[in-house]
């Protein structure tokens, strides 16, 4: 029943016709139950739950509800909210959570996120779910998968209402005052809360390009119509930035006057300098100006995906402020830290938020744009794109055939691989796919996502323009991978 809808980053994903009420009602038992295994939940307990808002969430949400309630615990139905506030409700409350969301990936898909008590579930809790044989309750369904009745409670605010306060309460009051800042609502949970937030921080806020159906908005793959609309947007509306997030609000878009997004990783490095990080972990695919800016005492490098990071954060006990990011821009805040002794709680999971309040608060300080703050780092760009529907074991079979273990083979594959068409392979790294450092300090990272049948490529260079013209170049030889 489950063999269609796998593990994918701290929680299942699948298509929608392959998430059944039946299916995600298993997985759910399976959670609980590996949580009691634990010791992580008691009886009676309370269990929190929300989601994005996918035409699929609610049903989902639903078949969540029933499994919690028939498990015997209580649901604490969150609502439509981001992800991070959610996982922020579940630590304050000293609860588990779940979260229906599919992310940045396509409507046709959708996901269940979930945490336990202290935050999401990482790798080793991944087995111990999956281990589990829950018994079904086959007098709730209807025929082979619907259920027959609705469990999901009234809504209750409290989780919403704390992620708000908890930068309403951080930042001065009108720490924003004097910006224009656009908020590209889309189909983001966390449109209506951002503009609440923004401009209860003194901002002047302008929404824009609201959406009653789904988009994936990938910001590591961002559409070249999203490109397109926010420099017409700040040209239009004299805005000093843009801001807008993933399906979920846990990845980040920012941009600068000019409407051109900052990259993820770029810009989690501005806000582990403003909140003055001893010490950063990142994934292997991140911009290396972190490592160059020289701003920071430990850097730590991962594989891709949040449960490593955490995983790394965790083990840095030498260091007072310790925060994470990734490429998509989601930052990752593992102990307190404080501005003019107003204290930010750790939130050790990927937030959307924190990043444009910090950037914006930041420039607000030394008085200069965001393009001006972005100029105080080595100029190192990186670049990402991915090709959809690429089937999961011809990536592993590429990957395998690229990391041969011996520098001479591998370049030579890597060579054949190419065509030639690009400089010679220095360098290999395997901490998660292949990161090839060129002869000319360039690089290029190929990967298999873990959340969807995607083969993803990231290159660097000492411009936006080659890194641009590098990856195309990549590009268009991985889809021929494909044929």
């Amino acid at each position: 029943m489950k063999n269609k809808v796998k593990f994918g980053t701290s929680g299942i994903r699948g298509l929608v016709s392959d998430m059944t009420d039946k299916v995600c009602y298993a997985y759910t038992l399976s959670f609980l139950d590996y949580l009691k295994s634990i010791d992580a939940i008691s009886d009676g307990h309370s269990v929190g739950i929300g989601g994005d808002l996918r035409k699929s969430t609610p049903q989902i949400m639903n078949a969540v509800a029933a499994a919690i309630i028939d498990a015997g615990y209580h649901v604490v139905n969150c609502g439509l909210l981001p992800t991070p506030a959610l996982t922020l409700y579940g630590i304050s409350q000293k609860i588990p959570t779940m979260m229906v969301t599919g992310s940045h990936i396509p409507d046709d898909r959708n996901g269940i996120k979930f945490n336990k008590p202290d935050g999401e579930v990482l790798k080793q809790d991944e087995q111990g779910i999956l281990a589990q044989d829950p018994t079904l309750n086959d007098a709730l369904f209807s025929g082979e998968s619907l259920l027959k009745d609705n469990y999901l409670p009234a809504v209750d605010k409290l989780a919403e209402q704390q992620y708000i306060a908890r930068y309403l309460d951080f930042f001065p009051e009108n720490a924003l005052s004097g910006f224009k800042i656009g908020v590209y609502e889309h189909s983001s949970v966390a449109r209506d809360l951002l503009q609440t937030i923004l401009s209860g921080l003194g901002a002047e806020v302008i929404a824009l390009g609201r959406s009653d159906h789904f988009i994936s908005v990938d910001t590591e793959a961002i559409r070249p119509e999203d490109v397109l609309l926010a420099k017409q947007w700040s040209e239009q509306y004299a805005l000093d930035c843009i801001v807008s997030t993933d399906g979920d609000a846990d990845r980040p878009l920012v941009s600068d006057a000019q409407g051109e997004w900052l990259r993820g990783d770029v810009a989690g490095i501005l806000v582990a300098d403003f909140l003055q990080a001893d010490a950063v972990v990142t994934p292997v695919s991140s911009n290396s100006a972190l490592e160059k800016s020289k701003r920071f005492s430990q850097t730590v490098r991962t594989k891709i995906g949040s449960p490593f990071v955490i995983a790394a954060m965790q083990a840095i006990s030498n260091q007072s402020i310790v925060v994470g990011y990734e490429a998509n821009g989601g930052f990752l805040l593992n102990t307190p830290v404080y501005l003019k002794h107003q204290q930010l709680s750790a939130l050790p999971t990927r937030d959307a938020v924190i990043v444009p309040l910090c950037i914006l608060f930041q420039a607000k300080q030394q008085a200069c744009t965001v393009a001006q703050l972005l100029k105080t780092l080595p100029e190192r760009f990186t670049y990402s794109d991915r090709i959809k529907n690429f089937p999961a074991e011809l990536s592993q079979s590429i990957l395998r055939d690229m990391q041969s273990g011996q520098l001479e083979t591998d370049a030579a594959v890597f060579a054949r691989l190419f065509n030639g068409k690009i400089d010679a392979a220095l360098n290999f790294d395997a901490t998660d796919g292949l990161r090839i450092t060129l002869a000319n300090a360039e690089v290029v990272h190929i990967r298999a996502s873990g959340n969807a049948p995607e083969l993803r490529c990231y290159t660097e260079a000492d411009s936006y323009s080659r890194a641009k013209a590098l990856n195309q170049l990549c590009m268009q030889q991985m889809n021929g991978w494909k044929q």
